[in-house]
């Protein structure tokens, strides 16, 4: 039986689609108009002009449509160029939405709506606001601003020589190391001078990339199918070839690429079962989840390393996997890991998530975005602390080093100075930078996106965890609170003294120069008069 498809378009554009349509060997019965209809549509393709795009009649539009014609999905074709950003995108109530697709794209995206999932690809764009009158800046400010924009300039002239990287060990080392220098310092100016928000205003001197095209397809809208599109993106997003763009040092850059990639393919691998040993069990979700934390790390580890490899060590042959859970501590936790309880009533059992502020269902585009990002967050923290117990064992191990390591870490002196660093990196972040981001609200949550590990960061109140620092955490937060108490006074206290040293140079001494200025011209004036009265 064919599927009774309603086409809104205009005419050009709708005889082309008629006609593809129809010519599927009798699986769709296209009605272009209402009226030619025999009872309800079971698809709504609405192609939309560059007109319904202006004036944000769009989405009302939508949600007129939809109003109408449910239960049908709808699907929603976007010309090319159509300006839409990512968010407005994103919550557009569409189950369909492709920007320009091909015959097949169509036809595929037809078929999956019909089965009752759904189908974003659009190239997100980029508005262009009008720019606003920039208020005077103060001397910190402009510090703080003139100084980001330098550091902003070295980073990207720096990222543009590494790509590609180069071929010479020693330079594409020192511009590494540059790099970390560089994003150390912009952390350090933006710490000692002020406020994130005041360095939102500065201009980017890098050129502005193309926004990624939005691609999500869910073949149902259930949990099942929410876990496989997550799974799919994540697994096409773990490339051999991951790179590090996060402005944190990983001991994940340690692992050869292969390896790296095989480590974060068994995490995926070890939730998935994991997920449907969840489903099995009653019993809560989040106690569940943080009992088999060890055992899911140990099984990654396991499947990281075949269990039939044997290395030689001190003179005889061991197992490597077995050597390596022997030696490994796998029951640490991630301080920064948020709470999975939301995460996982959402990959479970398919319950709504909380989504800046509103309560999405699953499904949704940004909800299964959002499920994304912290599936991949936790993935490459989990995927840190299994790494940081290989470049640990690897450290006594000196055979182990050229079947998990980068061929550079292959000296002791590489190694121990990569572990001496991602230790300064660790106390450094556990005793200055968390209370930072605890008083401040803020999470950092690590993605994969285009081919690198790159960081996002969550504004979300952390209360709780703020109460549970130590007395030296402590120590921190209130120098924070104190600075914001003070610098009020203090920038007073400055200004003051600026009119101060203003009124000085201008009233006092200025006053006085000008006084000796003018004796000593008169005495000139007299001295020539003088002179010619003689003569």
């Amino acid at each position: 039986m064919s599927s009774q498809l309603l086409l809104f378009a205009e005419p050009l554009l709708r005889d082309g689609l008629t006609r593809l349509l129809t010519a599927q060997a009798g699986l769709y019965c296209v009605a272009e108009r209402p009226e030619q209809l025999q009872g309800l549509p079971q698809l709504v393709i609405w192609q939309a002009s560059s007109g319904d795009l202006q004036g944000g009649r769009l989405a009302e539009e939508l949600l007129r449509l939809q109003e109408r014609w449910q239960p049908a999905p709808l699907l929603l074709l976007l010309p090319a160029a159509h300006g839409l950003g990512g968010d407005a995108l994103l919550q557009l109530p569409a189950a369909g939405i492709l920007e320009s697709p091909d015959p097949q794209e169509l036809l595929a995206a037809l078929a999956t709506l019909l089965t009752g999932g759904r189908v974003l690809a659009a190239a997100a764009g980029s508005a262009s606001p009008s720019p606003a009158a920039s208020p005077a800046l103060g001397l910190g400010q402009w510090l703080l601003i003139s100084g980001l924009q330098q550091i902003d300039a070295d980073l990207a002239a720096i990222k543009r020589l590494l790509t590609p990287p180069p071929t010479n060990l020693v330079q594409l080392l020192v511009l590494q190391g540059r790099l970390r220098e560089l994003s150390a310092a912009r952390e350090l100016l933006l710490l000692l001078w002020g406020p994130l928000s005041v360095a939102w205003g500065a201009p980017d001197p890098c050129p502005s990339s193309p926004e990624p095209v939005l691609a999500i397809t869910l073949q149902q809208r259930s949990a099942d199918g929410i876990w496989r599109a997550i799974r799919q993106r994540l697994e096409a997003g773990s490339g051999a070839e991951l790179s590090n763009q996060s402005g944190q040092l990983l001991a994940l850059e340690g692992l050869s690429p292969e390896r790296r990639r095989d480590l974060l393919l068994a995490l995926l691998c070890q939730v998935d079962s994991l997920r449907q040993r969840l489903l099995a069990d009653p019993s809560p979700l989040q106690e569940r989840w943080e009992q088999w934390q060890p055992e899911l790390r140990q099984q990654a580890m396991r499947s990281l390393v075949n269990s039939y490899v044997q290395l030689p060590c001190e003179g005889s042959l061991l197992p490597v996997a077995d050597s390596l859970l022997r030696s490994s501590d796998l029951t640490g936790r991630d301080p920064e890991l948020p709470e999975a309880q939301p995460m996982l009533a959402s990959l479970v059992r398919a319950q709504p998530l909380l989504v800046d502020g509103q309560l999405l269902a699953a499904d949704e585009p940004r909800a299964v975005l959002y499920l994304e990002l912290l599936v991949s967050n936790w993935l490459v923290r989990s995927a840190e602390l299994v790494s940081a117990e290989l470049l640990a064992s690897c450290a006594g191990w000196p055979e182990l080093r050229r079947y998990l390591l980068q061929p550079e870490l292959l000296a002791t002196r590489n190694l121990e100075r990569l572990r001496n660093q991602l230790n300064a990196q660790l106390r450094w972040s556990s005793w200055v930078e968390r209370p930072i981001t605890l008083y401040e609200s803020r999470r950092r949550l690590y993605c994969l996106r285009d081919g690198a590990i790159r960081c996002q960061e969550l504004t979300e109140p952390r209360d709780a965890e703020l109460r549970q620092l130590g007395w030296l955490q402590q120590l921190v937060t209130l120098a924070l609170e104190s600075r914001d108490a003070l610098a009020p006074q203090v920038q007073g206290l400055l200004r003051g003294l600026g009119d101060l040293v203003v009124v000085l140079l201008t009233r006092v001494l200025g006053r006085a120069i000008g006084l000796v200025g003018r004796g000593i011209a008169q005495g000139m004036g007299r001295g020539i008069a003088k002179g010619v009265g003689r003569s």
